[in-house]
């Protein structure tokens, strides 16, 4: 009988040490997100993922391609700023911009070269 009631002490001395360990281990697993769903058929993906496809929207564009330009994003809004030659120059921008997928809104920081 000794015997037994030595068992279960032992026994729950370590599920006391082992439980814990469990629940810390599970509360380190990565989870993964699912994208939100911006308009009907359209999915919001991540900012970097947002910023270079305009950045490779911008390079395509023969008038735009050697322009100094940034590209920032947060949740769907993208800021560019830099510098340009001409006002055309930055509604071609922001037309290229709005135009790429998952783009919600474009604020405009960019300026004209000083002459």
């Amino acid at each position: 009988m000794r015997n037994g009631r030595y068992i279960k002490s032992r026994l729950l001395i370590v599920a006391a040490f082992a439980l814990p360990a469990f629940v810390f281990i599970n509360g380190c697993k990565s989870t993964t997100t699912t994208p939100a769903v911006t308009a009907p058929g359209e999915i919001a993906t991540d900012d970097a993922a947002l910023a270079a496809r305009v950045k490779q929207a911008l390079v395509a564009d023969p008038g735009l391609r050697s322009l100094p330009m940034s590209v920032a994003t947060y949740r769907g809004v993208v800021q560019l700023s830099g510098y340009v030659d001409s006002e055309v120059q930055i509604q071609k921008a922001l037309a290229v911009t709005r135009g790429v997928p998952g783009v919600q809104s474009v604020s405009s920081d960019l300026q004209l070269r000083p002459k």
